[in-house]
């Protein structure tokens, strides 16, 4: 059983698409997000420039999220020719964040992503997105794991807490 059908309750049942429409790319990209921010409080969200080159299908501006194990989770859109997903929008409820995520559901055919606790939404993704041309092309998040803190004798110290900022 995953970490994702562990915790998953009826707040956002698991979205079907067809096939014509998706390949699997949509609900495995929602998978390796939630496997990361699961379990774990957000201390910071925000877009950033990253420094890195822009690659053939890979913007250096992401949606980063510092999470209370001292691990950055970045979303990267992609676009290649015809297909893409891009992060057009986040918003963050501040009052929640110190609940722990219990789960990451979708709703709009994978167009809105929330990030929620037990008292409800934490965090709410408007997300874009294509196959293009099904399924030639290279769609879904490039997702980015960062340690930000110190790993002494296997053991993660987190950085130092920083205070909550949410961007629109």
């Amino acid at each position: 059983m995953s970490i994702v059908d562990k915790f998953r309750n009826n707040r956002y049942p698991p979205e079907q698409l067809s096939e014509d429409d998706d390949d699997g790319t949509m609900p495995d990209n929602l998978e390796e997000f939630s496997r990361h921010v699961i379990g774990h409080k957000i201390i910071k969200a925000e877009k950033v420039k990253t420094g890195r080159r822009r690659l053939y299908g890979y913007n250096n501006e992401v949606f980063r999220l510092t999470l209370d194990n001292g691990i950055e989770v970045e979303l990267a859109d992609s676009d290649d020719c015809c297909a893409y997903t891009s992060l057009s929008n986040f918003l963050l409820n501040p009052e929640l964040v110190d609940h722990a995520i219990l789960g990451v559901g979708t709703t709009n055919g994978f167009t809105t992503w929330h990030v929620f606790c037990d008292m409800g939404d934490i965090l709410k993704l408007d997300v874009e997105w294509s196959p293009g041309n099904p399924f030639y092309y290279a769609y879904g998040f490039h997702i980015n794991v960062n340690i930000v803190g110190d790993v002494i004798d296997g053991i993660l110290h987190p950085a130092p807490q920083k205070e909550i900022e949410g961007k629109k």
